[in-house]
């Protein structure tokens, strides 16, 4: 079975726009920048477009907070007539260094939680992709570093990240969840293969 449906986390409006927490939703943008077939269509709960990397795969942008995902997935599953395991959800991991990619076909929710609700609406059955964003330093509360701008230092790296990881979705669209877990999972940062 393969991806019909992508699945960015972030959080809604220009206040978060640019943060840690919403590369989900940066990955999601990138794919549509490459392969789109018009912009995003807004929904009340969330945004929506479509994609053709070889066949039609619907990207989507919940609309909600990233905490209260799970019934947004939940309901475009079942709107689009599909499992979980044609689900990819991207998501930013505060528990993996920058520029690192984790391309799991199923698993718990870790600390994330985004994940944790996706997790409680869907089941622990379908795809993800974690976006590493930790940096050199987190001062202070962990909540509040995600929900901050990377440093002017980063972006490069962070830039790199995001085109990296719409790569590894594009492979997974293209040629199965495994074959790009193969490829991105071995990279320990973007643009580098780990040794």
């Amino acid at each position: 079975m393969g991806i019909d449906l992508v699945l960015g986390l972030g959080n809604p409006g220009e206040r978060y726009a640019s943060t840690r927490h919403n590369v989900g939703f940066a990955v999601v943008d990138e794919m549509l920048r490459r392969r789109g077939r018009g912009g995003w269509t807004q929904r009340s709960s969330l945004d929506l477009a479509v994609i053709t990397p070889g066949r039609m795969v619907v990207l989507a942008r919940p609309l909600s907070y990233m905490n209260r995902s799970g019934n947004v997935a939940a309901a475009l599953l079942s709107e689009l007539r599909l499992e979980p395991e044609s689900l990819l959800v991207i998501v930013d991991d505060v528990d993996l260094p920058l520029g690192k990619l984790r391309l799991r076909l199923s698993g718990g929710p870790g600390t994330h939680n985004g994940m944790r609700d996706i997790c409680r609406a869907v089941g622990l059955g379908f795809p993800r992709l974690r976006v590493g964003v930790r940096g050199a330093g987190i001062d202070g509360n962990l909540a509040d570093y995600v929900l901050d701008t990377f440093d002017t230092e980063e972006t490069g790296l962070a830039e790199a990240m995001v085109e990296r990881a719409a790569d590894a979705v594009d492979m997974a669209l293209r040629g199965g969840v495994e074959r790009a877990m193969n490829v991105f999972n071995s990279r320990n940062r973007a643009g580098s293969a780990s040794g």
